[in-house]
């Protein structure tokens, strides 16, 4: 189909991975060399062990059902257009309800659109899943460009603020004049950058992390209150290993190399699945083989590495517009001094008991209440 109006030509698309390429992905993890590991070897100050990634590759290659998956993903409508020069990928999933309010969900790092997969359901269609139909919501969820299906990567220029503007575009195409945004990790950083820009219409922006840090002036630690300091804490401990924002930041071509030849390389590169919250993750086996599957078979691992590389010099802006906090147990906590500094118009703040960084598949249930919440206030 076609909108003339917004000039955007939109194609249906399928999922479709070819059988060759299911073929050699068994084959390469048939013939998997796993490291030597020795004694003591753990997640917390090491990373991926052998320990976890053995039965881990003997599941992927015997017991997940990529076909399966490919269904269940493929019940939703996709499609795919292009704006300004870059191939997008999304899904569009209306709401049974006409008067629906349109939401926007971009996934994570190192997720894809599939992090969305268990909560499309109660979103669009509330009276279904213990809801109100003013609740329910038409989804749209999209691909970062040079991840997922949204290939090939046009330029190494797609900085989440350029990013942001596309998708905009992409919402008034598809004939949204007024949605708002959801999303954690790269996700909640791309749904800032629409709060930022505001757009006519724009309901707000709800995340799961505002990634504000002190700026070296001791006056910011005046208001900070425990909470704050534990928050500080942690931030603390994923310095010490997020070694991977470091390498895909400073080496992208190099780490590319790499997880481009081994899927099992990917399997224990993105290690954030399992041990984001150290050792708290909620995400079954299957969800984070989907993930890991998905990267393999689109040879996209040198898209997604490219989020780091490309945002590492972008300078940081205060954002003037309307933002919501979900904070979650076991994810990073949102230094709240700091935050509304960053941003001066936090409308929600909320915390969770239970989840983690990929709260969509680790309590989806939780995240659906938080989003139906925020956005019931913001129409209101």
């Amino acid at each position: 189909m076609t909108n003339t109006a917004h000039e955007l030509t939109i194609e249906p698309f399928e999922i479709d991975i070819p059988q060759v390429a299911l073929d050699d992905l068994h084959d390469r993890l048939a013939r998997t060399r796993f490291a030597a590991e020795w004694s003591g070897a753990e997640w917390g100050t090491q990373g991926t062990p052998a320990s976890y990634l053995q039965p881990m590759v003997e599941r992927w290659r015997t017991d997940f059902d990529w076909r399966a998956h490919e269904a269940r993903m493929n019940a939703h409508p996709h499609f795919r257009t292009q704006i300004d020069g870059q191939t997008l990928h999304f899904m569009h999933v209306r709401s049974p309800h006409e008067h629906a309010t349109p939401l926007l969900l971009t996934h994570t790092y190192p997720g894809s659109f599939a992090d969305f997969l268990d909560v499309i359901g109660p979103l669009t269609d509330p009276t279904a899943h213990d809801g109100r139909a003013e609740d329910a919501f038409h989804l749209v969820i999209p691909s970062l460009p040079g991840m997922g299906f949204s290939t090939p990567l046009s330029s190494t220029d797609w900085t989440l603020e350029r990013t942001a503007r596309a998708y905009d575009r992409l919402m008034r195409g598809l004939g949204y004049d007024s949605y708002g945004a959801h999303g954690s990790d790269g996700g909640a950083m791309l749904s800032r950058e629409l709060a930022i820009l505001n757009p006519a219409g724009f309901l707000g922006a709800h995340v799961l992390q505002l990634f504000s840090f002190p700026s070296g002036d001791p006056a910011e630690f005046e208001s900070m209150g425990p909470e704050d300091y534990a928050a500080l804490e942690f931030a603390g401990w994923f310095q010490t290993v997020n070694g991977y924002a470091d390498m895909n930041a400073k080496r992208p071509l190099t780490i590319a190399a790499a997880l481009s030849d081994s899927p099992v390389g990917v399997l224990a590169y993105h290690e954030l699945f399992e041990n984001f919250g150290n050792g708290t993750s909620l995400m079954t086996p299957d969800q984070v083989l989907l993930q890991v599957s998905l990267q393999w078979l689109t040879n996209t691992s040198a898209g997604a590495v490219l989020l780091h590389h490309i945002e590492k010099d972008v300078p940081s802006r205060v954002n003037d517009g309307p933002i919501g906090v979900a904070v979650f147990a076991d994810d990073f906590k949102t230094i709240r001094p700091f935050a509304e500094r960053d941003n001066t118009d936090i409308v929600s703040w909320t915390e969770h008991p239970r989840g983690g960084h990929f709260a969509a598949m680790e309590v989806p249930e939780d995240l659906v209440r938080a989003v139906r919440e925020f956005y019931a206030a913001r129409t209101a």
